[in-house]
């Protein structure tokens, strides 16, 4: 299936342009945690992984009782796609269909591990990329001024090209509201821009084919600082959008109301990420350089902005948070070069248990994470999981929970600074793929979500999807082949 070990795939020219690995990843116990690339089955299991993330994935994921038998009535895992279709057919079941969890056994089985095939190349660095809700557009964002929408159900073909205004440094995050009618950006400025994207321009050059509006975030009590917007987000309702900030806190921008209606002064360091927790938009999960995530209720903020909860376990800043979307697991990024799965209710009401004084010297954005504390644990450790393997450095690096449609959640996904992508299973820990093709960081990527296919944007300024063998639209890809980049435009 996806375990194709060592696989190189290297064009006429010699570049190499991926390379997929099922490597051993360790537990927090220091055992080797192995992927067995013959039949996809861990040997052993994550001993600290709480019981019921572990059953929830599962049950997301597991067939049909009468599908899970072979013809001696014996229990067989995983089930083959030739006998599930089988079964499918003579109603085994007695649905007639597949139902989700058996349509995700399947499908997650597939990894998007084949390619790379070039989507786009620009000259300078990518910093955003991910699919719409619905994975019909994609939007990619990068330092040089510039976003791009492609229509991925018209061949990737440019349908908005952004020329962005008052732009510092790079652009920091983008997000489509949830009808897919507008977009806004955020770069290191209190303003907010936001532009139409189903108007019928296809070159949107900021304030002059088009008007970008700005969102003010600054307000009269911030003295004057001029902060930095890192992360922002569409509310599931697309009425509000929240912030966070280099000025140590989170915003909420009422759309209808055009202004800001909620800041909390909420770490003691940057907000790098910040989300709505699920379609209620009650709770907001947030993540700092002060190494801390916390949970805030709308519904019961009092007057000294306190967080409903302190999620402690990262010996460094966060550079990313995910939300399972149930109101209750997240994951994290962070710059102790883990990943971390939380569940909100083994939160505490306070900090009660720092993170320790570091006896060495670093900065992400130009050193090494020193060799000895990759393994250290926090004597405080709230979280649920830790997954180790990919690098968090001189990037806010981001990571996902796979697609709940075709994987039921089952893995967590990442970008690297070495360049990779990086997937680990949810429940087992182990590191089931790993991605080679770009040469600078990976900072962004997106899993489709409802195809088996993985789009990866890095410094390096490509754009390239990944795909399983047998994906529905692989003949149309080859036609581009794998060529080498250099040449990807004679194709075209």
């Amino acid at each position: 299936m996806y375990a194709i070990s060592g696989a190189l795939y290297v064009d006429q020219m010699g570049y190499a342009m991926s390379r997929l690995e099922v490597e051993s990843s360790e537990g927090e116990d220091g055992n080797a945690i192995v992927e067995d690339s013959s039949t996809g089955q861990t040997k052993k299991a994550y001993k600290n992984l709480d019981n019921e993330i572990a059953q929830i994935t599962k049950l997301k994921s597991t067939p049909h009782q009468l599908l899970i038998h072979d013809g001696s009535g014996r229990k067989e895992l995983p089930v083959s796609p030739v006998k599930m279709l089988a079964g499918r057919e003579s109603n085994r079941s007695g649905r007639g269909r597949f139902s989700s969890a058996d349509r995700c056994h399947i499908l997650s089985r597939y990894l998007p591990v084949n390619g790379p095939w070039l989507i786009d190349q620009m000259p300078s660095r990518a910093y955003v990329s991910q699919f719409s809700a619905d994975g019909s557009l994609f939007v990619a964002g990068f330092q040089g001024n510039h976003i791009k929408i492609y229509n991925v159900d018209k061949g990737w073909k440019v349908q908005k090209n952004i020329l962005t205004k008052s732009l510092r440094w790079t652009i920091t995050d983008t997000s489509l509201s949830p009808d897919q009618r507008y977009l806004v950006y955020a770069s290191m400025s209190p303003i907010v821009h936001i532009v139409n994207v189903g108007s019928s321009e296809t070159d949107s050059l900021a304030n002059v084919t088009e008007i970008h509006d700005g969102l003010d975030f600054s307000s009269n009590d911030d003295g004057g600082y001029s902060f930095g917007i890192f992360s922002v987000k569409f509310s599931t309702d697309g009425r509000e959008l929240v912030a966070g900030t280099s000025g140590d806190s989170i915003y909420v921008y009422d759309l209808e109301a055009n202004k800001v209606s909620l800041r909390i002064l909420a770490h003691t360091a940057d907000v790098n990420t910040v989300c709505f927790a699920d379609e209620t938009g009650h709770l907001i999960y947030s993540g700092s350089d002060d190494s801390f995530c916390k949970v805030w209720d709308r519904r019961c903020l009092n007057s000294n902005g306190k967080p409903a909860g302190v999620l402690t376990g990262h010996l460094e800043g966060i550079t990313f948070i995910d939300t399972r979307g149930d109101g209750r697991y997240f994951i994290s990024n962070g710059k102790d070069q883990t990943i971390k799965l939380w569940d909100i209710r083994k939160l505490s009401s306070n900090v009660n248990c720092n993170r320790g004084y570091r006896s060495f010297e670093w900065d992400y954005r130009w050193m090494d994470y020193p060799s000895q504390p990759k393994k250290a644990n926090h004597p405080c450790d709230q979280s649920v999981a830790t997954y180790r393997g990919h690098s968090v450095l001189r990037t806010l690096i981001r990571c996902f929970f796979s697609p709940s449609f075709s994987t039921g959640q089952k893995y967590i996904y990442t970008g690297s600074h070495n360049a990779c992508v990086y997937v680990y299973d949810l429940v087992t820990g182990a590191q089931v793929a790993t991605l080679k093709h770009h040469k600078s960081p990976v900072r962004d990527c997106s899993w489709h979500p409802f195809h088996t296919m993985l789009v990866s944007s890095s410094w390096d300024g490509d754009v390239v999807k990944w795909e399983s063998a047998g994906s529905s639209d692989m003949a149309a890809s080859s036609v581009k082949k794998r060529v080498n980049k250099r040449h990807f435009y004679d194709y075209l």
